[in-house]
């Protein structure tokens, strides 16, 4: 492995004798310290984490992705463009270990990065805090500077009772002659509907699991209600519901009343008394509809229960460790078009594949369809179910998972709402990110460049 590492420290040298690492490094900094200083928050703890974290790391990102997409693809096709790349294959390296070694290389420079910057982040955003009231600054280290689990009720499964309904009503000839798939689908989305809604007057109950053993474990500790619901209002209109609550064991304890009023379609985040957790470890909450308009939790995302699980430190090192794994697939991306491409080929063919990999949107409508030729404009589904329309439902299924599993994992919002970011998602992330999404344009790059012909007339 020798000639991996030869070539990973060749590839730093080479950044830093371009000034390429000085540059970024100016434009980091410049991000972290001047970001702040242009752009004023509004004195609150979510307009400071709103300025400090999320618009700041979402900078360091960009610029560390496109910096990592240049380099990448001018490290391998320029080199190979003026003939040194060609003097390193007389030795006897083989190819696959150059081309390693430029992605180790171009890794180690962004760990370098990365670090510098993260750290300048965190202890800028320690320093400015103590700027804000004492109030603020309480709700800043209980809701942001923290790590906090969430637990949510599971969502239930419909497909039997789907099935029943389904079966119900394919007896009716107006039915019978409709899409299977499509039948099902409509069937789905009212059972969905009749879960979520709360109508005037109705509320209703989530038993939510924080652990066996969290009456002990978070005793004496706040916890915070998170709700998302929707309503026909326009959700910019300014409109708020009222909502009445009730927290704790439902028999044999005091429960926790109150009642609030906040907008639609919109997170919301207030609350609750602690010491209100069953000894089985679970928390009871019921909701109230106090108006006169039903309204939508999502069963996805409706209701949660926030909690602390640990700090902010690891937490946020934790969330620059799943940034390093996006840096790692934009890295083999380049290096994956430079194997046969000029350089601005290669850079253009790079943000193709970024474009293609963040419109899963369309992914979902094909599998949703059922294929790509002969969809019928009445019901939005593919008439014939013909070989190609299902080679291209797997294909498409199969690379939206991929790019959902990626998408997935967003450290910055989890930070930004102190939200915990654990070890076993940092893990998956770089099975997923790196060792299957960054493996597959690792292999196929690597067999590309190995097979080609170097000597061949540019």
């Amino acid at each position: 492995m020798q000639p991996l590492f030869a070539v990973a420290r060749l590839t730093l040298k080479a950044a830093f004798r371009f000034k390429l690492v000085l540059v970024l490094m100016a434009l980091l900094l410049g991000a972290v310290i001047a970001l702040p200083m242009i752009i004023k928050h509004d004195g609150s703890a979510l307009g400071f984490t709103q300025i400090l974290i999320t618009y700041t790391l979402s900078a360091i990102t960009a610029l560390l992705g496109f910096a990592t997409l240049w380099l990448a693809c001018g490290s391998l096709a320029r080199e190979v463009e003026d003939f040194s790349m060609q003097l390193v294959c007389t030795k006897p390296v083989p190819r696959w270990q150059i081309w390693l070694g430029k992605w180790v290389g171009i890794m180690a420079l962004n760990l370098l990065l990365l670090a510098v910057s993260g750290t300048a982040v965190y202890f800028l955003l320690l320093a400015k805090a103590n700027g804000l009231s004492a109030e603020q600054q309480k709700v800043l280290h209980d809701e942001v500077l923290v790590a906090r689990k969430s637990a949510r009720e599971a969502i239930p499964n419909i497909e039997p009772e789907v099935e029943k309904l389904y079966q119900e009503r394919i007896r009716q000839q107006a039915v019978a002659s409709l899409d299977r798939d499509f039948v099902r689908r409509q069937i789905r989305e009212q059972i969905k509907g009749s879960r979520q809604y709360i109508r005037p007057g109705q509320g209703r109950r989530w038993i939510l699991s924080l652990g066996p053993d969290a009456a002990s474990r978070l005793k004496d500790q706040t916890l915070y209600v998170r709700v998302h619901y929707i309503t026909t209002e326009y959700a910019g209109s300014g409109a708020t519901y009222d909502f009445g609550w009730e927290v704790g064991p439902p028999e044999g304890h005091t429960r926790q009343r109150l009642r609030n009023s906040f907008a639609p379609d919109s997170f919301t985040t207030f609350p609750i008394e602690p010491n209100h957790i069953a000894p089985d470890g679970t928390v009871t909450v019921d909701m109230f509809n106090l108006n006169d308009k039903p309204v939508l939790l999502p069963l996805e995302d409706g209701l949660e229960v926030l909690y602390r699980e640990g700090g902010f430190a690891l937490n946020f090192a934790r969330g620059l460790g799943i940034i390093f794994c996006w840096l790692g697939l934009l890295c083999a991306i380049g290096l994956f078009t430079a194997s046969k491409m000029q350089f601005n080929v290669a850079a253009f063919v790079s943000l193709a594949i970024l474009i293609v990999g963040t419109s899963s949107g369309t992914l979902k409508q094909v599998v949703e369809q059922g294929g790509v030729i002969g969809v019928s404009s009445e019901d939005g589904v593919v008439a014939k179910k013909t070989l190609f329309n299902q080679a291209s439902v797997v294909v498409y299924g199969n690379l939206r998972w991929v790019i959902e599993q990626i998408a997935g994992f967003n450290p910055v919002d989890s930070l930004s709402t102190g939200r915990s970011i654990t070890w076993g998602q940092l893990a998956t992330a770089f099975v997923v990110v790196v060792g299957l999404a960054g493996g597959i344009f690792m292999v196929a790059g690597i067999w590309i460049f190995t097979r080609r012909e170097l000597a061949a007339p540019q």
